[in-house]
């Protein structure tokens, strides 16, 4: 078989590992909090929120701010989570090809 044939069959399999491994990040969540657990924060794999729960007694409505400082700390850093997560995971895939627009 000629190399070009053989580089064809591993982009084949690459991308239906990728697809796979996709597909495993969009159920898999990481979960992180702000202000001790007073916000808590879950995001999927896949780059979206699966969830943001709010202690009730951290809502006071002449401190709004505070509690949107801390959404955003909990949403920023789950999103981090997931990107990482999601970043390992490709990069397994990918076995350290470097090429552009895999990972």
């Amino acid at each position: 078989m000629s190399s070009i044939g053989k580089l064809m069959k591993q982009a084949a399999r690459i991308q239906r590992q990728m697809e796979d491994v996709q597909s495993q990040l969009a159920s898999k969540t990481v979960e992180t909090s702000s202000g001790g657990g007073v916000v808590k924060v879950a995001a999927k794999c896949d780059g979206t929120l699966a969830s943001i729960k709010i202690d009730p007694q951290a809502v006071n409505p002449a401190d709004t701010e505070l509690l949107e400082d801390l959404i955003l700390t909990a949403v920023n850093s789950a999103l981090s989570q997931a990107k990482e997560t999601s970043n390992a995971e490709m990069g397994k895939v990918t076995s350290g090809l470097n090429i552009p627009g895999l990972v």
